[in-house]
């Protein structure tokens, strides 16, 4: 339960970020509300929030924290086909796992996700972390957004779902 609302937290965050910055990658320290409330405000992130309160996690983001929460935008989400959504979407205990894979706890600002080769995720997986020409990559997707503050976290956007192992 206490992993749930961590995911749920960043995820929050993460959308709130990524409405709030736009789309190009630069750095945020403004503070927000908790991870949850700032990714509703966001705008960009309905797919995200939808999926949190259909997992039962809206709570656990809204949790003290810290957490740090790689959100896929809604335009990350419109990538995955409508088989795997409808899917995940009948499935809660999937659905809870992918969401999962995108929070770690602890706050991990960009400074220092950039010195990572991986991050255990609340899903319990670990998700690979690499840099090239300048750009950071999370599992298969890119961070677009970075260091959105929120008073439980942090949000890092990124351009794709990740889908665990």
């Amino acid at each position: 339960m206490r992993k749930s609302r961590f995911i749920l937290a960043l995820l929050a965050v993460a959308a709130v970020s990524a409405s709030a910055m736009g789309s190009s990658a630069s750095a945020d320290t403004r503070k927000e509300g908790d991870i949850v409330s700032t990714a509703v405000d966001a705008g960009q992130f309905t797919t995200l929030a939808s999926l949190l309160k259909k997992a039962g996690l809206v709570g656990a983001l809204q949790a003290k924290g810290p957490f740090t929460v790689l959100a896929p935008t809604d335009a990350a989400f419109a990538k995955v086909p409508k088989s795997t959504l409808a899917a995940l979407g009948a499935d809660r205990a999937k659905l809870r796992s992918v969401l999962l894979y995108h929070v770690i706890a602890g706050k991990v600002p960009a400074a220092k996700v950039v010195k990572l080769r991986s991050a255990k995720t609340l899903n319990g997986q670990t998700v690979r972390i690499r840099v090239v020409e300048g750009k950071v990559f999370v599992g298969g997707a890119r961070v677009v957004k970075t260091d959105v503050v929120a008073s439980n976290g942090v949000i890092h956007v990124i351009n794709q779902v990740l889908i665990p192992r």
